[in-house]
């Protein structure tokens, strides 16, 4: 409800939304490719809501919503299967509704949302299959198509497409199979061979991937007959970004929650209003010692569901490291930060099962329910008294 109340405000263009909306408009209107350092996927998503609910602020924002919304549920369906542990798993809705981040960039019509809506499902359908194996080789399909979507959405997801195979691959090894290959006996998903996730998981996404580019191959200005040279030219593109902006940052930067983007700050609608791409204060940084100890708990207790985040947070949080793209932002640790809120979310859970620290327990997702309520203003574009208003919410010189 707090992501679709006015969410019309601003009801100008904001943001990159410069460059997305005019880039739906091309495909729509024009049937012209724009935006080409991109994939096709969530531009042709953009387009339909334009043809749909009309060319204003409903057609622009609503799919992002819908996926940001869809994010929260299908993550919070993803930790529960992984760990089965309700707690965690409730815990993990409040901080990740309340972690600022998945809030501010649902109500924008940028391509990360349907990214993140995508890549969460994959997890689920993944952490599904491996808990009830009966349905474990359709849920394997779905997460190769999720995949496969994800990436066509944007590149950000591209870092955790491999993780997939090659945590079923590492299962079979561990079990120690004489057929490795065939045979389809044993964790992660009995009745499923190594050859057949590597179907689903390996060869699916990239047969999907392809696919979200058939519309492009009718445009003008279009990607062609050679899809293999479009993406490399749009790796090109990508790495030749090298001007220096005001709100690029680093990766310890996005670590440490200390440079945000000011997606916006300017009197529109009648008042001087905000809104600023920034980490929870509490969780961002409360976040880093549960990483560790899941990562101890992992190790040392075999929880799957704990190691399974440090991995996901560790290939997201390191793909940053050898990225050719001189320009980075702190939106690109969205997909870490949804792990990040996991491992919080899992150690929350471990204070719960022990009745003395019920209370700690709950402290967390309430902390970080009260720091979104109090920077709600700067996160949902509400009126500010005057332009120095937005002052009160800055911690930190750096958040300016």
């Amino acid at each position: 409800m707090l992501v679709f109340w006015q969410l019309s405000i601003p009801h100008k263009l904001y943001f990159d939304e410069i460059h997305y909306i005019p880039a739906a408009r091309a495909l729509l209107y024009e049937g012209r490719l724009v935006n080409p350092e991109h994939p096709l996927l969530g531009k042709l998503i953009l387009a339909a809501s334009l043809q749909l609910l009309g060319d204003g602020p409903a057609g622009w924002r609503v799919p992002g919503a819908l996926a940001g919304t869809w994010t929260l549920f299908a993550a919070m369906r993803a930790l529960w299967f992984a760990s089965c542990r309700r707690f965690a798993t409730l815990a993990y809705g409040v901080l990740l509704a309340t972690g600022f981040m998945l809030f501010v960039q649902s109500r924008i019509a940028m391509l990360d949302s349907f990214m993140l809506a995508f890549l969460a499902t994959a997890v689920w359908q993944a952490a599904a299959a491996c808990r009830e194996p009966e349905t474990g080789r359709w849920r394997l399909a779905l997460t190769g198509v999720m995949l496969g979507l994800a990436l066509g959405a944007k590149w950000n997801a591209a870092p955790l497409l491999p993780v997939f195979g090659l945590a079923f691959l590492a299962a079979r090894l561990a079990a120690g199979r004489r057929r490795l290959l065939t045979s389809r006996r044993g964790w992660p998903v009995p009745g499923v061979s190594l050859l057949e996730a590597a179907l689903w998981l390996g060869v699916v996404p990239l047969l999907v991937y392809a696919a979200t580019f058939l519309p492009g191959y009718g445009l003008r200005d279009g990607i062609g007959t050679d899809l293999l040279s479009h993406n490399l030219w749009m790796a090109e593109l990508q790495s030749s970004v090298v001007t220096a902006h005001t709100y690029q940052s680093s990766l310890s930067q996005w670590v440490l929650n200390t440079r945000p983007i000011w997606y916006l700050f300017e009197e529109v609608d009648g008042a001087w209003r905000g809104i600023v791409m920034l980490g929870n204060p509490f969780t961002a940084l409360a976040g880093l010692p549960a990483l560790a100890w899941c990562a101890w708990r992992g190790v040392r207790r075999r929880d799957m569901a704990a190691l399974g985040v440090v991995v996901l947070y560790t290939v997201s949080v390191g793909f940053w490291l050898v990225a050719d793209k001189p320009i980075q932002f702190f939106y690109h640790y969205l997909v870490p930060q949804l792990t990040l809120l996991a491992a919080l979310a899992l150690a929350a859970d471990a204070l719960w099962q022990r009745r003395r620290w019920r209370a700690a327990a709950l402290a967390i997702p309430l902390a970080s329910a009260l720091l979104f309520a109090w920077f709600f203003p700067i996160l949902g574009a509400r009126p500010l008294a005057e332009v120095t208003t937005y002052e009160r919410w800055m911690w930190l010189d750096s958040w300016r």
